[in-house]
């Protein structure tokens, strides 16, 4: 069994910074590609920014420059670090990790950015 917990989420003014943190514990043996969604209210989860167990990363154009992904592979925890953020940023954010063929999420963690 495997458990992806989520912390750093909160509320923010426009233009501040956040940091999001997950930590993977269990049976995790090797972790793939981590990952980060959001899905915000009435619209459908999506992709926010993944990296692979090398460390390339991907972003969705929506955060690029303004988001980093990173990854501790010793500790099994994937970041992000979110600056400029903006209303639109507002949603629940969702931890994601592939252990061999299986995906695993977090539980979630909410940012709100008020205006």
């Amino acid at each position: 069994q495997v458990q992806l917990v989520e912390s750093g989420g909160g509320l923010v003014q426009t233009g501040g910074s956040l940091r999001l943190s997950c930590a993977a514990s269990g049976s995790v043996i090797f972790i793939n590609a981590m990952a980060w969604y959001r899905q915000a209210p009435g619209k459908q989860r999506e992709l926010v920014a993944r990296i692979s167990r090398g460390g390339t990363p991907k972003y969705a154009d929506s955060v690029k420059g303004r988001f980093t992904i990173s990854r501790d592979n010793a500790k099994n925890i994937v970041y992000l670090q979110m600056n400029a953020l903006n209303p639109e940023d507002t949603a629940v954010y969702y931890c994601n990790a592939m252990i061999g063929p299986d995906d695993y999420w977090g539980q979630g963690t909410q940012v709100t950015v008020s205006s």
